[in-house]
């Protein structure tokens, strides 16, 4: 088990949220957290940085469908950053891949919006 850290920082009204180690069903309430926090300043624009995330789950990956909806009924929307080979094959096997925008560098992320 790899160790789990989550850094956020809100810059021009999009949250940039890195996410680092396992998103699993034992740390995926601690990414809802931050969202929640994100959400309660007002900001609804997110770019989640996957390129350190290890492993995700199912449990994990339920975390940006209901990040999604409610961003996307307040004007923003999720965006996916560099996700790690391993983190694309769990969202392509779940179809995520079809719903998110998945951007390779940050300019391209803060672009999707």
């Amino acid at each position: 088990m790899s160790d789990f850290s989550i850094n956020r920082e809100v810059k021009d009204g999009i949250a940039m949220i890195r996410v680092q180690g396992f998103l699993d069903a034992h740390t995926f309430e601690q990414l809802e957290e931050v969202i929640r926090a994100v959400y309660d300043e007002g900001c609804f624009k997110l770019v989640v940085d996957l390129a350190r995330v290890d492993y995700i789950s199912s449990a994990g990956a339920g975390v940006f469908i209901g990040a999604r909806s409610e961003s996307q009924e307040n004007g923003g929307d999720v965006v996916l950053l560099n996700p790690t080979e391993g983190v694309k094959e769990v969202f392509e096997l779940l179809g995520l891949t079809q719903i998110f925008k998945v951007a390779e560098d940050e300019a391209a992320a803060v672009a999707a919006f």
